[in-house]
C-alpha cells in the first residue's frame, strides 16, 4: 500500500541565491543554466539526475584572497 505514494522526486539542487552570471547565464547558486531552471519541473527524474550530476563540475574553484593568507602571501 505504501508503494502508491513512492514517487522518483529529485529535489531540486536551488539554494535559494538566484544570481545569473551575465556571461555563462549560469545561476551562482545551483549552477544551473537558465533553461535547466525553466524546464526543472517539467524534467523526467532521469533529465534531473543527469544534470544533478554534471553540477559538481560546473562549480568554479575558488580561492581566498584575503584574511589572514592573504596579508602573509602580499607581506603585510
Amino acid at each position: 500500500m505504501n508503494d502508491i505514494w513512492r514517487r522518483e522526486k529529485v529535489e531540486s539542487p536551488c539554494v535559494r541565491l538566484c544570481v545569473l552570471h551575465p556571461e555563462t547565464r549560469t545561476c551562482l547558486g545551483c549552477f544551473r543554466t537558465l533553461d535547466e531552471i525553466g524546464r526543472w519541473s517539467k524534467m523526467t527524474p532521469d533529465e534531473r539526475r543527469a544534470v544533478m550530476a554534471e553540477l559538481p563540475e560546473r562549480k568554479p574553484v575558488q580561492q581566498r584572497r584575503g584574511g589572514r593568507a592573504g596579508r602573509i602571501a602580499r607581506g603585510a
